[in-house]
């Protein structure tokens, strides 16, 4: 599942590759975390959100933790109720320069990155709801991996090729549904030895 990905360019330059509005944008950073500030498109604005839906936690006598941002949605499960409605009702597009798995052996992973070539931002099918906790929340929908990401994970996003942008947004579940599927295209793989969990 994809627990970090990059964005790279700056707001303007987004909104006009996806002819959306500038609408509030936060302090999104250039790697994008689970519980952090990401920009997606919405409701033919650019925006900034929180990536996860929030999953609210009890301890074991009950009192209310922190909630858990569950930060990607299946896409075969995506007739759950934590994720039905979003899916009917609120996709958006995320946009992604970059998107990594970790790679290697316990306690000294690595972070592989995954890109397409020759398109500096690519979407990523997103859904989104407000919630209570943290506003505006988004998660990534996931499928099967696609032959250049299987040897590193099983899974990865949904990558939405421009010409079903639309479809993805605006068009019947069913239809959209039918984009939920492992990219058919080449995926370029960088491999590095950066460590997953960078230690401070």
């Amino acid at each position: 599942m994809c627990n970090l990905y990059r964005m790279t360019k700056g707001a303007d330059e987004v909104a006009r590759l996806f002819s959306a509005a500038v609408g509030q944008i936060g302090n999104a950073g250039g790697e994008v975390y689970p519980g952090y500030p990401g920009l997606v498109v919405a409701g033919g604005e650019l925006r900034s959100m929180t990536w996860g839906f929030p999953l609210v936690m009890k301890g074991k006598s009950g009192q209310p933790l922190k909630p858990r941002p569950v930060n990607n949605a299946r896409a075969d499960k995506l007739d759950s109720f934590m994720w039905r409605y979003s899916f009917q009702e609120r996709r958006c597009l995320i946009p992604v320069t970059a998107f990594a798995e970790a790679e290697g052996q316990k306690g000294r992973m690595t972070r592989t990155w995954f890109s397409l070539p020759d398109e500096e931002v690519f979407a990523a099918a997103g859904i989104w709801k407000d919630s209570p906790e943290w506003g505006p929340v988004y998660s990534m929908v996931m499928t099967e991996a696609c032959i250049h990401v299987a040897d590193v994970h099983d899974r990865m996003p949904v990558i939405v090729r421009r010409d079903d942008w639309q479809d993805w947004l605006d068009g019947p579940p069913d239809n959209a549904e039918l984009l939920c599927r492992p990219y058919p295209d080449l995926v370029v793989v960088e491999r590095t030895s950066e460590l997953w969990a960078k230690r401070t």
